[in-house]
């Protein structure tokens, strides 16, 4: 997973690098990063099935890929932060994650532009960049800052933020950077590598039915500030 996301950010970051040219353009950037998207996805796919051949596939670009292996997954983003990329905004995330039966057993989320690698794996701890991470210790809600995305149905008093990646929003909270996420209507490729960092970084997370793609609620935080969260959004 790792091999694959340094090798497909080549692309990524050379790609980025040409984004700001297409902007002053009048055909715009849609098309050429709807290539990247597909050329990153496809050398993830290729490092993915040349080390696990009969896994099957979850991906944003190919949709479902069942392959023999039914029961192990590969769940993918190559590129989470679209829009982000489009206007040549540098937050945006490579998304992988493992899922054995129904359960997310490793995940990784890599920013090519900041060089940061969030891993976890079942029962072995979250990691930044080698080092390992844990979720916030703050109990005050004012103290906090909470990240989420999309579409509010009405406003929150709460200490917000809109970054426009929910991969790198659940990392930043599974190492304490946020406090929490929430949001409707994402994808599984969009928050399954942030699932098990979060749970591994010691946080909690609502429970997800991962037989299902799309259309999913994401309240995850701290341990320390989930029921003072859960009391805010009480008609999220």
């Amino acid at each position: 997973m790792i091999k694959a996301s340094e090798k497909a950010s080549k692309i990524l970051i050379r790609d980025f690098g040409e984004i700001e040219k297409l902007q002053v353009s009048k055909k715009g950037p849609e098309d050429f990063v709807t290539n990247s998207d597909l050329k990153v996805e496809k050398i993830i796919l290729q490092e993915l099935m040349k080390a696990r051949p009969n896994y099957s596939i979850i991906s944003e670009e190919h949709g479902v890929m069942n392959n023999k292996d039914k029961s192990n997954t590969w769940v993918i983003d190559p590129i989470d932060g679209t829009v982000n990329f489009l206007h040549g905004i540098p937050h945006f995330a490579i998304s992988i994650a493992l899922k054995s039966k129904d359960e997310i057993v490793t995940g990784l989320i890599f920013d090519p532009i900041k060089n940061e690698m969030f891993f976890a794996e079942k029962d072995s701890g979250a990691f930044f960049n080698n080092h390992r991470i844990k979720v916030s210790k703050k109990d005050r809600i004012n103290d906090c800052l909470f990240a989420t995305g999309g579409k509010i149905k009405h406003e929150l008093d709460l200490p917000l933020r809109k970054s426009g990646c929910a991969a790198l929003d659940m990392a930043y909270v599974a190492s304490g950077r946020y406090d929490g996420f929430f949001q409707h209507n994402l994808n599984l490729w969009d928050i399954a590598a942030g699932i098990i960092l979060l749970k591994e970084a010691g946080g909690i997370i609502n429970k997800i039915d991962l037989s299902i793609n799309k259309n999913i609620k994401v309240i995850a935080s701290s341990s320390d500030i989930n029921s003072k969260l859960l009391e805010k959004l009480d008609n999220f």
